[in-house]
């Protein structure tokens, strides 16, 4: 099948900057414990009024504008978001509307912090199967909106940002080679929200319980995640007849520096060709890998015939990862 390649590249952050020092001020933290544990050193965080669509429509138009088309030139798009603006429409639909692209399908996928490679999985099929012409995969977040502020487990990695990638089909060559994609349900507790579905809808009781706001085991998390790395990047690697000496840059989703750290070790990738934000990011949940491609390739990092491995894990559980030559 034809490849789809990426032809533009987006990405777009709130103005506000929420330092540690600043957190030291709100909840029993301080600097040098956040990044001790987490090589986070601040993050972007919205403005009351401010959603996860706004973020992916600067990120969109970006995007739009980098790859020389006009709304009019999408015919799906694909978002990956856990904090959508709201229940229904999905913020694909919203985005949708705001851009400006007529008749064209649009779906959230709600894959947690792998909704990145989730979206871009699905996107490049479409482009592959020549369904489409052009596919726009978004990764989008407003985390602090679903942020216990009191727990500093889950407040001094959590942020906002938003990221997007026009797909087209490739006549080069380059493009995404493969993408893999897994989930498993049996880890569902180990990070998540309890409140606002359909088993603990919203009532006084579930608001006062604070079940509206993320919930995670962060020592069990680590484990998990570090093994998902792994096992999404030895496998894209093994069944593409590549190793780790072939990747020019290993971009993963930026949840925690030790966490990357850790399973770059175990796969044998230096962290010189590990491509890390999360100190001035934090975890931007399903936009992370598109804003760290977009700065990646944006500061010359990423240079034509590169192959770059991208890899994403998220609640549920789920992870994937992406080849894709540059």
């Amino acid at each position: 099948m034809t490849r789809a390649r990426i032809i533009g590249i987006g990405a777009a952050a709130p103005k506000r900057i929420l330092t540690n020092k600043d957190l030291e001020k709100i909840v029993e933290t301080s600097d040098e414990w956040i990044v001790q544990r987490s090589g986070v050193r601040e993050r972007h965080i919205a403005e009351e009024g401010e959603a996860t669509s706004d973020f992916a429509v600067k990120a969109a138009q970006q995007a739009l504008e980098r790859a020389n088309l006009v709304p009019e030139d999408v015919d799906f798009i694909v978002l990956g978001t856990t904090s959508a603006d709201m229940v229904f429409p999905t913020t694909a639909n919203l985005v949708q509307h705001r851009l400006g692209c007529r008749r064209v399908g649009s779906v959230d996928v709600f894959a947690a912090c792998s909704g990145s490679v989730y979206s871009l999985s699905i996107g490049s099929q479409f482009i592959q199967t020549g369904k489409y012409r052009r596919v726009l995969c978004i990764g989008a977040e407003t985390l602090s909106k679903i942020t216990d502020f009191t727990d500093r487990g889950t407040c001094v990695l959590l942020a906002d940002a938003a990221g997007a990638a026009i797909l087209e089909a490739s006549d080069d060559g380059s493009g995404i080679i493969d993408t893999d994609l897994y989930s498993d349900g049996q880890y569902w507790d180990l990070l998540y929200m309890p409140g606002g579905g359909s088993r603990h809808p919203a009532t006084h009781e579930t608001v006062d319980a604070r079940m509206h706001y993320a919930k995670m085991k962060g020592s069990e998390v680590f484990k998990v995640a570090v093994r998902m790395f792994v096992d999404c990047a030895e496998r894209i690697l093994a069944r593409n007849g590549f190793t780790t000496a072939d990747v020019s840059l290993f971009i993963p989703h930026q949840a925690n520096l030790r966490i990357i750290e850790a399973a770059a070790k175990r796969v044998g990738m230096p962290m010189e060709r590990v491509f890390t934000n999360v100190d001035r990011y934090g975890n931007t949940g399903a936009a992370s890998v598109y804003v760290a491609l977009e700065e990646a390739v944006s500061t010359g990092r990423v240079k034509k015939g590169d192959l770059l491995l991208l890899a994403a894990f998220g609640g549920g559980f789920t992870w994937g990862s992406a080849l894709i030559r540059w």
